[in-house]
């Protein structure tokens, strides 16, 4: 037998410092001594485990038992199909961290490390690169991935200088990914397990369902082509952009538009799912939340595990604030940090209730809970996050509670100006990466944030999928915006004096 370490362990890209523990610390995994074969997936079964890997262990339990530290002694196995616990409230997958903790930080670490950007199946994924924090009693073979995450870690350099005199500012690019958002993250698990489930029980799970703002349905539909698996999308009517429409589509979803809102989705999904062979894909199944977690693990990892000031994140669902902040809570559990980053949930104002509940508590948050009352979520150009009654919503509260967190809010035009003038500093912002911006900069003119913290913003998904909303702002047809950053076209005849004359005024030449 022979212990090898991953391919390319010291081609991580965008890192300094890179390698020099991974050197020093034991192989990541042992391999039997077989002939080269041309097929990653087969090779992958080849492959030994860790030595107590077969410890490691992951359940679904009450979210109850999470907020109280306390477990009640009910539980269900990954494999079922479940979504809520006998009170009607929701689940979190549960790992057992004391088996998790035999290996030490700096060997959890190395291992991480030494995956990232290889082409070892699953490991060259960004989740899988972390499975045994994330479904560690699933087949390698079960594994339904496209390589997703691995995102890169942007330093917004110019932008950070130039509008809000800061020297560290981050951009997370979730939304450079297969389906262009950071929803691949969740849904490479969700399927993953779906597939395991079709394996063991032929006939038990007919499709994927999901209500969708858009692009949960891209990364589900995506994910299920690539196992072939039949997936049903809910979509409100006239209310996402057409290339996240065209997404599901193209992968051969059943697309129903309905005459009502995300909300009105989610409650149709869920009487659908509840009489039906069809899983439910939605961030209420918490699957999914295991996926996005591993942002926050690379964001400590791209930092070579230092932790960063501020994290900032739109939300509309809320279940992404609670993933991050279950990522960064595992590696402080496990001591590979020391800390929690500070965490910012960016609403918009057409569909703020965290927000009215943060400011009717006057920022207690140990008063959040009691203050929350859903909205009737308005349109916005942030379609994403436009819900006004988030299903994780005691998620969200327990990551801000722990984290010391603090929400903020965004107007229409303070989203849009806020992405227009972090593109003019060579990014392409989503509307929701608007969102968390303008919240950055409303905290940093309040000097909340400092001028050396470092901070990350999380851009959830790519400008290509909003090309829409930024037609209009630069074309300045947006009815009650002045749109201070537009830069449209210039018209000019096909003559030498006409574009000289542009290029003069333009230039001060």
């Amino acid at each position: 037998m022979m212990l090898n370490r991953v391919p390319g362990a010291s081609s991580r890209l965008g890192q300094a410092k890179l390698g020099q523990r991974s050197r020093c610390v034991q192989p990541v995994y042992a391999t039997a001594a077989v002939p080269s074969i041309n097929d990653i997936r087969k090779e992958s079964l080849q492959r030994l485990p860790l030595d107590k890997a077969h410890t490691f262990n992951a359940k679904f339990v009450p979210f109850k038992d999470v907020q109280h530290h306390k477990l009640s002694g009910e539980s269900y196995s990954l494999d079922e199909v479940v979504y809520r616990s006998s009170d009607g409230s929701l689940l979190d997958v549960y790992h057992d961290m004391n088996a998790l903790a035999q290996y030490g930080p700096d060997y959890w670490k190395a291992v991480f490390d030494a995956r990232v950007g290889t082409t070892a199946w699953p490991y060259g994924s960004g989740v899988w690169s972390k499975k045994e924090w994330v479904l560690p009693g699933l087949s390698d073979d079960d594994i339904v991935s496209m390589f997703e995450g691995n995102s890169n870690l942007f330093w917004a350099e110019r932008f950070g200088r130039e509008s809000l005199g800061m020297t560290d500012l981050w951009v997370k690019q979730c939304g450079n990914s297969h389906t262009g958002s950071f929803k691949d993250l969740g849904m490479t698990v969700l399927v993953s397990q779906v597939n395991r489930i079709r394996k063991q029980r032929p006939g038990s799970i007919s499709a994927v369902g999901c209500a969708s703002t858009g692009d949960t349905s891209a990364a589900l539909s995506a994910y299920c082509a690539a196992a072939g698996i039949p997936s049903i999308v809910f979509l409100p009517a006239d209310k996402i952009s057409l290339a996240q429409l065209v997404q599901p589509i193209a992968n051969g979803a059943l697309v129903l538009s309905i005459d009502t809102d995300f909300d009105g989705c989610m409650r149709l999904i869920k009487q659908v799912t509840a009489e039906t062979p069809i899983y439910l894909a939605n961030s209420m199944n918490s699957l999914r939340l295991e996926g996005q977690k591993t942002a926050a693990i690379e964001i400590l990892q791209q930092f070579d595990w230092q932790v960063p000031d501020w994290v900032i994140i739109p939300g509309g669902n809320l279940g992404n604030i609670y993933a991050f902040y279950k990522g960064f809570k595992m590696c402080k559990d496990l001591g590979l940090v020391d800390k929690l980053p500070r965490l910012v949930v960016a609403q918009a104002s057409n569909a703020s209730p965290l927000y009215k509940a943060y400011q009717d508590a006057k920022g207690e948050l140990k008063n959040l809970t009691n203050s929350y009352q859903p909205v009737k979520a308005k349109m916005t150009f942030a379609s994403a996050i436009q819900i006004g009654d988030p299903v994780s919503i005691d998620r969200a509260i327990l990551a801000l509670q722990d984290a010391n967190g603090i929400v903020e809010e965004a107007t229409e035009e303070e989203l849009m100006d806020a992405a227009a003038r972090a593109d003019r500093t060579g990014m392409f912002n989503c509307p929701h990466t608007g969102v968390a911006l303008a919240a950055l900069t409303k905290l940093r003119a309040r000097n909340v944030i400092g001028p050396n913290d470092r901070t990350v913003v999380v851009s959830t998904a790519h400008g290509l999928k909003f090309t829409q909303s930024k037609i209009a702002y630069h074309s300045q047809t947006i009815p009650n915006m002045s749109c201070q950053f537009a830069n449209p076209p210039v018209a000019v005849k096909e003559d030498l004096g006409a574009v000289m004359d542009v290029l003069k005024k333009k230039f001060n030449i």
